[in-house]
């Protein structure tokens, strides 16, 4: 038999108030958490990012511009055979240095020395035939004097030791050449240099003159010449900032000028030439500098960096490559502001300069750039800035 319904209803009612009572404990819990929760949230938004950053100064600078260009030698020899004959001996390395006037290869001499005996026994033939007609026009010009001989012979003795003159000079001018010729067979260097490869080697016959077979190539080696060309405002800008522009052809020496090679290795060098005119299809003109190559390391036809300064030192704003981002085809820094915020900046960079980047637009003198963290900050994001000197990237990096 059930209990009565009576009996049990107080133990329903305890067990319901429990769970409005746990109900309202839990909402309360859930409440206060929220409430922390929140407070805490202002804390976490106001935290500042530490970043290093720099003050951005002007300074005086020769701004540059980089161009390509190629090493040529100042002097390049074509040696060949003035004679013809067949080479004896050769008397060089290749790829050496050699001074003018070095030995550098011998064409057999002895058909020469032959021309030369047969040339001096001409002279001697020559002389001993003038000897003799000198005596007869004396002995003439006497007998003419006591009327002992006709006016007629007289004349031909006389013409006789002319011609026998002539005949003299003659064979010595023989005598020269054939000297020459036997000079001709020693080939000596012209000038000072590297010397190239034997083309015709030792027992071939050669000929003489312009159209005779390249025996080898000799290039001066110090100084050598880097060839470029430069779009005309940069050479007139550079010309113009010289200090006395009527003479400023003349003083070409003084416009800033640095080649490097592929390895980046620099080299002192000097303006030397500026062309007569514009190319009217590129618009560039022709330039020349004389590069110090004491060491010889330099070739002809090398691939050379040449980097074209200014005369005159003008003041820019230079900033470090790592405090530059890139937006899409834009250049953009952040800098950061009196309340410690950073701001974005849209900016125009020219040149290079020692490492840093001189900015032509978007910055002024005295704004402090974010130079590292810059991927950690958002545009009006908090900041705790640690000051730094403006250096470029290597040279911060190092002092890091």
């Amino acid at each position: 038999m059930n209990p009565p319904l009576k009996g049990r209803r107080p133990l329903a009612v305890t067990a319901i108030s429990f769970a409005v009572l746990a109900a309202i404990g839990a909402a309360g819990w859930l409440g206060l958490h929220s409430q922390a929760v929140r407070a805490d949230a202002p804390a976490a938004a106001s935290q500042a990012v530490p970043v290093s950053a720099a003050l951005l100064v002007s300074q005086e600078v020769s701004s540059w511009q980089d161009f390509s260009g190629r090493l040529e030698a100042v002097e390049r020899v074509e040696l060949r055979s003035r004679v013809a004959g067949a080479i004896q001996s050769v008397h060089f390395r290749e790829g050496a240095l050699v001074k003018a006037g070095d030995l550098l290869v011998t064409i057999d001499p002895a058909p020469y020395q032959a021309e030369v005996d047969r040339a001096a026994a001409q002279v001697a033939a020559a002389q001993s035939q003038l000897v003799f007609a000198r005596s007869e026009q004396e002995r003439a010009n006497r007998m003419l004097a006591d009327h002992a001989i006709a006016q007629r012979d007289a004349d031909e003795r006389n013409n006789a030791a002319r011609a026998a003159d002539a005949n003299l000079k003659a064979a010595q001018a023989a005598l020269q050449t054939a000297r020459l010729n036997l000079g001709y067979t020693a080939i000596r260097a012209p000038v000072s240099g590297r010397v190239g490869k034997l083309l015709v080697t030792t027992g071939n016959l050669v000929s003489a003159g312009p159209d005779s077979p390249v025996l080898t190539t000799l290039v001066s080696v110090n100084p050598v010449y880097a060839s470029f060309d430069a779009d005309e405002e940069t050479v007139n800008k550079a010309l113009a900032e010289l200090p006395d522009a009527g003479a400023a052809r003349a003083r070409l020496g003084d416009i800033p000028l640095q080649v490097a090679t592929s390895t980046a290795q620099t080299f002192p060098a000097k303006l030397q030439l500026v062309d007569n005119q514009v190319d009217g299809k590129s618009g560039t003109v022709k330039l020349r500098a004389t590069v110090d190559n004491r060491d010889g390391v330099l070739i002809p036809g090398q691939f050379v960096r040449i980097r074209l300064g200014q005369a005159k030192r003008h003041p820019a704003l230079l900033l470090n490559e790592q405090a530059i981002g890139t937006d899409q085809d834009k250049r953009y820094v952040m800098v950061i502001d009196k309340d410690s915020k950073a701001r974005y900046r849209q900016v125009q960079l020219g040149a290079s300069v020692d490492g840093l980047r001189i900015v032509t637009a978007g910055l002024h003198a005295g704004e402090r750039v974010i130079v590292d963290g810059l991927q950690k900050v958002q545009p009006g994001a908090a900041v705790a800035p640690h000051m730094v000197p403006m250096q470029p990237p290597a040279t911060a990096a190092a002092n890091s």
